[in-house]
């Protein structure tokens, strides 16, 4: 357990890192001549076509809706393992990062309803703050090295994982256009499919993909945002299979897409999406309610709601500390789910998708804020919270030392 443990971690932190890269290289690009080539390069026509059927999207859309399609594809099979064998599936574990993300989406979603009220257009961009980018935060927090106790990683993780089961329910909630019935019927047929391949324990992982693909295509044309089909498909991948056909089919597949997800799709992501130009950046753009409620819900909602409803938690008995990890250590890691970034910038394209750039680019700039306040932060108090040498587990047993680390 602890060895998966931290060979996830380590491929979550490499990620992390490689996001930071691909956001300040979108950056870079688009504050220099070569912004025509940038935007041109996105907005680039892609299609697919079966007869009278199509599907054409610029190549920024075929990211946001189809390879982020993957990742959640990818969140849920995360989801579902953790239901069914990891720390979800202890009530006791549960508890406090289950307690915290509550509060850590709360929080934030109030401090933007403060700022904006009284602006209905902005006011559709509530859920940004919301999000933690788990890649991101666990690439800032793999910098101190073995001075992290796994208890706290653990935690980090089960926090994010809530996190993002709670953003994919605001998605599915609040960001659905216009329905299509004869679509959302082809969509329940591939749900029936799945169901019923699932039941007969159809193991080959290569049927679940193909109605997987059709219930995609129907989730995009029906007004559901696509993505949503990536996280359904995978509550059907079976996990639990007999012990000669170990290991199982929901196992292979996360495991086959941890890499390509953290070393190419999420930086393909952030670097489509955090192209954000400074021209005409000033105090008053970065001070109006848009990007001010994004940023100071990030910067202080996360913090504020993580850090106070776990220590609500924790004084009236519903839960407790993990072993080997004070208060401070736990205030450093709510302030770095201030990282919203990624899922931050996918929800604002969701919310902002028919906006005008300006809206676009202004949200961004309180992610971008947000995010990088976040992490100086939290590295800081981290450094001062956690101990100077190597961290001890919360049994008092060292970590084991796997090659390569």
């Amino acid at each position: 357990m602890i060895s998966s443990i931290r060979n996830f971690l380590r491929l979550e932190a490499a990620g992390g890192l490689l996001l930071i890269a691909s956001a300040v290289l979108a950056m870079a690009v688009v504050n220099t001549p070569l912004r025509p080539l940038y935007d041109s390069l996105l907005a680039t026509p892609l299609e697919w076509r079966f007869g009278d059927f199509e599907i054409a999207k610029p190549l920024l859309l075929w990211i946001n809706d189809g390879l982020m399609a993957v990742f959640f594809f990818m969140v849920g099979l995360e989801i579902k393992r953790e239901v069914l064998e990891g720390e979800l599936s202890r009530p006791s574990q549960i508890a406090l990062p289950g307690i915290a993300a509550i509060g850590g989406m709360v929080v934030p979603a109030s401090i933007f309803w403060a700022i904006n009220a009284g602006d209905a257009h902005a006011m559709t961009g509530w859920a940004i703050p919301t999000a933690t980018d788990i890649a991101f935060a666990l690439g800032m927090l793999s910098l101190f090295g073995d001075r992290v106790p796994v208890s706290l990683k653990v935690f980090l993780l089960t926090l994010a994982i809530i996190d993002d089961l709670g953003a994919i329910v605001i998605i599915a909630l609040f960001y659905t256009s216009q329905i299509s019935l004869a679509s959302l019927a082809v969509a329940a047929g591939s749900l029936v499919a799945l169901a019923a391949m699932n039941r007969r324990g159809v193991l080959r992982i290569s049927p679940y993909l193909l109605v997987g693909a059709v219930l995609w295509t129907s989730m995009l044309k029906s007004g559901v945002h696509a993505t949503l089909a990536g996280v359904l498909l995978a509550f059907f991948i079976p996990l639990r299979t007999p012990a000669s056909e170990r290991p199982a089919p929901l196992t292979r597949l996360e495991d086959d897409l941890h890499t390509p997800v953290a070393f190419g799709i999420l930086p393909l992501f952030a670097f489509a999406n955090a192209g954000i130009p400074f021209d005409g950046m000033n105090l008053a753009a970065m001070t109006a309610g848009l990007p001010l409620g994004v940023a100071l819900g990030l910067f202080l909602g996360k913090p504020l709601g993580i850090f106070g409803f776990s220590w609500l938690a924790v004084r009236s008995g519903l839960a407790r500390l993990p072993d080997g990890v004070g208060w401070r250590a736990i205030f450093g890691v709510s302030i770095l789910c201030g990282i919203g970034f990624t899922m931050s910038l996918f929800i604002a394209s969701l919310a902002f998708e028919s906006s005008s750039q300006d809206i676009m680019a202004a949200s961004r700039i309180g992610i971008v804020a947000g995010t990088a306040a976040s992490a100086l932060l939290g590295l800081l108090v981290l450094k001062l919270a956690l101990p100077a040498g190597r961290a001890e587990r919360g049994t008092g047993e060292r970590l084991p030392i796997q090659p390569g680390t």
